[in-house]
């Protein structure tokens, strides 16, 4: 149970406004202009502050369930009498339940042809009678059923509001600080990479000879410092704020004076009381009762889903060619650099170095400089005394829940000078070991090719110059790979840095680890090497022991520069002020189309609930998170807006859970977006690999499917963060979509039918949460997870062209805006497309030209492509280019993904001759039009019977396979 006193408090000066948020008056924004997410025009309706601070208990206990479970057995067993049962098998949520005004009322016989689909959402039994396709508007419009116990209603409807605002918040922080799809640079397709990836390999052409030999590909260029381009200084001057925030002005003076700074974020009060509100929302008891329970729906609706379909998918991998577990794209998301080889490459290393280069000079200690053979000797060790045993690197049993031992395994042989030669950069060699086993890992990944790795390496911040002789560490040595990626993560060690002077606040931190980031924004030739290091990083984790105690001292927290206490920080303010200031830093370095940076802090492996909640609002993705087990309402948080998550259960096995008792398995049989991850192969692993590894050992114990482990490494891959022209070659040219619509099952090995399924089901729980403010909107603004395009699907154009291709009728669209359509036009293609649209009342927009003026306005054969417009931002920082999918400040919005092609009356069975992974599949399968995998379709939810890929269209199928197909094309 949380401890009250363990609570981190506002901070001081918010006296004024936390009165004025009691009174219910918005607190002020703070001045600037060009930010985003925290102005007024956001529309959100942030909470209120607590009246009053309490114990939160957000913690689902074992007892608490068994017993919610015994009274609602007894409560729905009175309720529910055998002869009162539902026509539509159970779906109702009470006995008295009636279908909103709105729904189709559904003729009996319908009803029955319907119900031999046993597994079916609502919305697609309407949608199967109703003749539209399962769309998201379609989800949020008939999955819920009007309830008619008010007591029940009002407390659902509490649920929805409160989980909407939890959404709300963490959208807020994510814009502001740039961590969501789209907002780095790096993700054009114009973004330079420096040394360039390698040239992909492709397969023999066709006809090609059986003795035929593909040419040598050319060997990837070898990084050259005198190549790379250092832009010019930008006039914009940096200021460290007495906040503890550096801030951007666009002179001196205005710096000096404090007025008209670029970016605004929210304030530390404003992060707390956002924080103890989600922490109340999770507390509740009703809310953690809801979550439960839909959290086990899902892990039960996966399992269903896995007995229908799981033959169908073996099925669908079968006929890939080429492509299975070995050789799909996989990163190891979470990963320390100073542990990233195994304990027998690291005994090899030194035994070869003992012997090819004894009189090395590596320390200076006692006043003399000591060679490798004189530490050795000192230690009374030979080369042959050396082995895996006399390392003790590898964590055993004495390491469970004892961090502090743990931490002692990075010594080799027990000894810290042994650990500074060997694993330290900044040592007396310059780190010049360390390089070169560092290589011999990167060879390794390289010859492997399907591996890649995201390193963390570590900024204390106890000095300003750490930056810049890490960077020099990776440019003089050349530490440029492909498959490779660095992180840098932050130790949360102030109380050590204080107790030996090496800093005297807190502020001195932060100056140390974010002022040099901003000098070299600002001029990247006063730190050559740090900018050209900073283009291969992602991002920033904040990593210690999260099992210590956080001992409250202070009523109200101080400000970084008066913390001056030998007292370590909590978590929460530790991340807040590496969020606030890697806000500021992106918004500048966006500015300059520099690459921007990802908060990816550990959270969730140990301590306090805080520590998960604050990474909900601040972070893109998490490590660890195993706590989440305990958190429901929280961890259905995570799962609505598909927060990633990169769990390490070998590395938990040892340090904090045992792998029966690993999370892992439920949280992705739920949903939520899990990848599998190393943590330190020097102490959990014993292979050459150990991320196939790690895949290894779950699939054994969890026993994983190959779709399964495949879809795990599709995750790893969107979870990372190399560019987007990288991602768009290992996963496929529309990765960046939702659901099968951005899946190339040639490269990723995973089916359509496993991601309509996670697509749909994610779609149904956000509908049913968020539907209700979406309704009352009368738009769809924010379907997808705050850190995911927005712009979730193709657009229509794309959709009708892929449709046309391949035969298919064309797709209706969600509405998005109320509006009319253009009755200027008489075209016969136009007039097919209001027919088609009229049916949704989305708005489309004809060009009356071959070419808009704008030039915004693809045209096909001379006919206007029709593009589906999303509300208009109320924010003007939102607006993109149209290459990002708006156009003129408009967000051009490409429709919800459809679960149907077309409707399900016109559907036909089509003739396919083409090859399966190429643009259709055999002439043969009735359900051809649904596994065009080349078209930017969303197949159907598949479903059980007729020995075909079933789903909710083979009824219609059955009517009208008899048609022919011209019927279909005279639409066209």
């Amino acid at each position: 149970m949380s401890d009250p006193a363990s609570r981190p408090p506002a901070p001081e000066a918010a006296g004024e406004e936390q009165a004025q948020r009691s009174a219910g008056a918005a607190p002020a924004p703070q001045n600037g202009h060009h930010s985003r997410g925290v102005s007024v025009a956001d529309n959100l309706d942030l909470p209120s502050p607590l009246p009053a601070r309490r114990a939160f208990n957000p913690f689902f206990n074992y007892h608490a369930d068994r017993a919610m479970q015994q009274e609602d057995t007894k409560f729905w067993a009175h309720r529910i009498s055998g002869d009162d049962q539902d026509s539509l098998g159970g779906n109702s949520l009470s006995r008295g339940a009636s279908f909103s005004a709105d729904s189709p009322q559904m003729p009996t016989p319908a009803l029955e042809e319907l119900q031999q689909f046993s597994t079916m959402s609502l919305a697609e039994r309407w949608a199967e009678y109703a003749g539209a396709p399962v769309t998201s508007e379609i989800v949020a419009k008939y999955s819920k059923a009007e309830i008619n116990d008010e007591e029940l209603s009002a407390e659902l409807q509490n649920i929805f509001d409160s989980l909407q605002k939890c959404l709300s918040l963490r959208k807020r922080y994510m814009m502001s600080s740039y961590q969501c799809a789209g907002d780095n640079p790096k993700d054009e397709d114009d973004f330079e990479i420096y040394p360039p990836p390698p040239p992909p390999s492709y397969p023999p052409p066709k006809g090609a000879p059986v003795n035929y030999i593909p040419d040598i590909p050319t060997k990837p260029a070898e990084f050259d410092f005198s190549k790379c381009r250092i832009p010019k200084p930008d006039s914009r001057v940096f200021q460290l704020k007495d906040d503890g925030v550096f801030q951007l002005f666009d002179s001196q003076t205005e710096a000096d004076s404090g007025t008209n700074p670029k970016v605004t974020f929210p304030s530390i009060k404003d992060y707390f009381l956002d924080m103890d509100y989600i922490l109340e929302v999770v507390s509740d008891g009703p809310t953690k009762s809801f979550a439960f329970r839909r959290l086990r729906y899902l892990e039960s609706k996966f399992s269903m889903y896995v007995l229908l379909n799981e033959y169908q998918e073996i099925a669908d991998s079968k006929r890939v060619p080429h492509r299975d577990f070995y050789n799909v794209r996989k990163v190891d998301t979470h990963v320390h650099h100073s542990s990233c080889m195994n304990s027998k490459h690291l005994l090899r290393f030194i035994k070869y170095k003992l012997k090819r280069s004894p009189d090395d000079i590596v320390t200076y200690r006692d006043n003399q400089y000591l060679t490798l053979k004189q530490v050795f000797e000192s230690l009374h060790l030979t080369a042959y005394d050396l082995s895996i045993d006399t390392l003790d690197m590898h964590a055993h049993k004495d390491s469970f829940h004892r961090f502090d031992k743990f931490n002692l395994k990075y010594n080799p042989i027990g000894e810290s000078r042994l650990r500074e030669i060997f694993m330290k950069t900044d040592n007396h060699v310059k780190g010049r070991y360390l390089a070169e086993l560092t290589k011999e890992v990167f060879n390794d990944l390289e010859a492997s090719k399907y591996q890649m790795a995201e390193y963390r390496v570590s900024i204390y911040g106890r000095s300003r110059d750490e930056w810049d002789k890490l960077a020099k560490w990776v440019v003089e040595n050349k530490l440029f790979s492909a498959n490779v990626r660095w992180l840098v993560q932050v130790p949360r060690l102030y109380n050590i840095y204080k107790k030996s002077n090496a800093v005297q606040n807190f502020e001195d931190i932060i100056r140390n680890v974010f002022e040099p980031l901003f000098e070299v924004t600002k001029d990247p030739s006063s730190h050559p090497e740090l900018h050209i290091f900073l283009q291969r990083v992602i991002g920033f984790d904040s990593v210690d022991d999260e099992s210590k105690s956080e001992r409250r001292t202070y009523k109200k927290f101080p400000l970084p520069r008066n913390w001056n206490i030998s007292m370590n920080p909590p978590y929460t303010y530790y991340l807040y002020y590496m969020y606030a200031n890697m806000t500021t830093l992106n918004w500048w370095r966006k500015e300059r189309k520099f690459n921007t940076f990802v908060l990816r802090p550990h959270a969730g492996e140990a301590g306090d609930t805080d520590h998960l909640t604050s990474a909900f609002l601040t972070s893109h993705s998490i490590s660890h998170g195993i706590l989440l087990r305990k958190v429901p309402a929280l961890q259905y948080l995570y799962y609505l807006d598909q927060i990633g998550i990169a769990m390490s259960p070998l590395s938990n096995n040892a340090l904090f859970l045992t792998f029966e008792r690993n999370p892992f398995l439920p949280f992705f049989q739920r949903g939520l977006n899990v990848s599998l991850s190393t943590d330190d192969p020097l102490q959990f692993h014993f292979t050459k690999e150990p991320l196939i590894e790690e895949y290894s050992v779950g699939a054994q114990i969890w026993k994983l499917s190959s779709t399964d482990m495949c879809e795990i490494a599709r995750n790893s891959v969107l979870q990372s963060g190399w560019e987007m022209q990288i991602k768009k070659h290992w996963l496929g040219d529309q990765c960046n979509f939702h659901g099968p619509a951005g899946n190339a099952i040639q490269k990723t090995n995973v089916p359509n039918i496993r991601l309509a399924y996670r697509y749909q089901t994610l779609m149904e729980e956000r509908y049913m949460v968020l539907g209700s403010r979406w309704k009352s909107q009368g738009v769809i603004d924010d379907s997808a997870p705050s850190t995911e395009l927005q712009d979730t699907t193709v657009v229509v154009g794309e959709q009708i062209n892929a449709a046309k291709n391949a035969k298919l009728p064309p797709p209706a669209t969600p509405r998005f805006v109320a509006g009319s359509l253009d009755k200027n036009s008489t075209d016969a293609y136009g007039s097919m497309l209001e027919e088609t649209l009229r049916a949704t009342d989305a708005t489309i927009r004809m060009s009356p030209t071959p070419t808009s003026p704008r030039g915004d306005a693809p045209m096909e054969g001379g006919m206007p492509v029709p593009s589906v417009v999303r509300k208009r931002s109320l924010n003007p920082m939102l607006s993109r280019s149209p290459a990002q999918g708006f156009a003129g400040g408009i967000p051009v919005a490409a429709p919800e993904p459809l679960l149907h092609i077309g409707s399900p009356s016109a559907a036909r069975r089509q003739e396919f001759v083409s090859s399966p992974t190429a643009t259709g599949v055999p002439h043969d399968d009735l359900n051809a039009p649904f596994m065009a995998l080349s078209a930017p379709m969303l197949p159907v939810i598949p479903n059980a019977g007729g020995g075909l890929i079933p789903g909710a269209h083979l009824v219609a199928e059955k009517k009208h396979k008899k048609l022919d197909e011209e019927n279909v094309m005279d639409s066209f």
